[in-house]
């Protein structure tokens, strides 16, 4: 009973898995998963495009019931995807229980980001009284456009930099809030007396605050006693700089980012860790394992599996598949003389062509370790005729310097 109950979970997480990486933004190693982000992205667009036409009188007039007949459609899509990410939370949250793993992404931004795309659209029919209320929420759609970030790493990088320096953006709002209310109460006392409809009490010179602090200046308020003019000229300088502190905080931030990045590269150099990219075939017997169940030697990895146009940083459970491209890393030898691979390209007339790996006149520091033939990898037995084209690799523990061809480092 135990092990019926075994291979259904497998089951339910096996289309759990597929319907997670549907309903994720970038990945497009199958054409269902590709297909679903064109049609979100397309559903969002064209419920927008019709929410901005169902404002303009004369288009609501002409196509108000083909608007609300496409404002039904995609909402109702909205609906299904959030109903599938929930089924697909666990994935999400590999580290959580089912149910655990359900309520963090309802809590979470994107949850509440995806909820509020649907359910304002269908409350007025329970509530009919906050109908104005519930339409200002569908404002929300607007905010699922923020998983092209999946697609530009621009816009990652603006979020991360909001994100790093959110203490200091929260400390200049502080600031710009201390003072908005310590100069409302200010002007009230220099400008009450002589304009006491429009200063009537300690907050209304908020609104005046606000539009001279970040420089709008609309000038619907405005102080006309002598002292007033004086703080207002005050206070529009100081609003200078007290918009100058966020935009400095986030530029830093962008100079940090760019340089934290550029360090890590460099670091990566320094570390002198080699790659090399294998292709899996059917035949191969890491095709249909998962990652977890490989076995390394020690210093050796998996860094990345690109598949499709996609590449995918390797998790213990992510399974490999027929044509998936993987980068291999591995530390460079430490010693006094560093090995090396050469990859060799036979011209018709190079002195290897038709001989036979035996009697190839190399070092004893020297072997053929593979030889490519038609994009099929071959044993190189000493008994193995190099013919025109092939791709002979040759592994050395000193450098090469009588051959020429392009150098492969692993």
């Amino acid at each position: 009973m135990d092990a019926k109950k075994s291979i259904l979970d497998k089951g339910f997480y096996a289309v759990q898995e597929k319907i997670f990486r549907m309903v994720s933004v970038g990945i497009i190693d199958e054409p269902v998963n590709q297909f679903y982000d064109v049609l979100s992205t397309a559903a969002l667009l064209v419920n927008l495009t019709a929410t901005i036409m169902n404002t303009f009188d004369n288009l609501n007039e002409r196509y108000g019931p083909v608007l609300t007949a496409i404002e039904a459609v995609t909402v109702f899509f909205f609906a299904v995807d959030y109903v599938l990410r929930i089924l697909s939370a666990r994935c999400l949250y590999p580290d959580r229980t089912e149910w655990k793993a359900i309520l963090k992404y309802v809590l979470s931004f994107a949850g509440i980001v995806d909820i509020m795309s649907f359910l304002p659209y269908y409350l007025p029919v329970f509530f009919p009284a906050g109908t104005a209320a519930f339409r200002m929420f569908r404002v929300m759609r607007i905010m699922r456009l923020f998983r092209i970030n999946a697609y530009y790493d621009s816009l990652n990088v603006i979020t991360e930099v909001i994100i790093s320096k959110k203490q200091q953006l929260l400390s200049s709002v502080f600031i710009i809030i201390v003072l908005m209310i310590a100069s409302s109460l200010c002007m009230y006392s220099l400008e009450h007396n002589a304009q006491p409809d429009i200063f009537e009490n300690a907050f209304s010179g908020i609104w005046w605050s606000v539009s001279t602090l970040l420089t709008v200046g609309y000038g619907d308020i405005y102080a006309i006693t002598p002292l007033g003019r004086v703080f207002s000229i005050f206070i529009t300088f100081l609003g200078v700089g007290i918009v100058a502190i966020p935009t400095g905080i986030i530029s830093a931030g962008f100079v940090e980012q760019y340089q934290r990045l550029k360090d890590m590269g460099d670091v990566a150099v320094e570390a002198d860790i080699r790659f090399i990219r294998v292709v899996l075939k059917n035949r191969d017997e890491w095709v249909g394992k998962s990652v977890k169940d490989l076995h390394f030697p020690q210093g050796m990895l998996i860094a990345s599996i690109q598949r499709g146009r996609e590449t995918i940083v390797p998790h213990g459970s992510d399974v490999l598949k027929n044509n998936d491209r993987l980068i291999i890393g591995a530390e460079a030898q430490v010693d006094e003389q560093p090995a090396e691979l050469k990859e060799i390209i036979l011209k018709k007339d190079h002195p290897w062509n038709g001989a036979a790996i035996g009697d190839l006149d190399i070092s004893r520091q020297e072997f053929v370790v593979m030889v490519k033939r038609s994009g099929v990898s071959m044993v190189p037995r000493e008994s193995l005729i190099l013919k025109e084209g092939d791709k002979v690799f040759l592994f050395s523990q000193k450098k090469l310097t009588s051959l020429e061809g392009p150098r492969m480092h692993i």
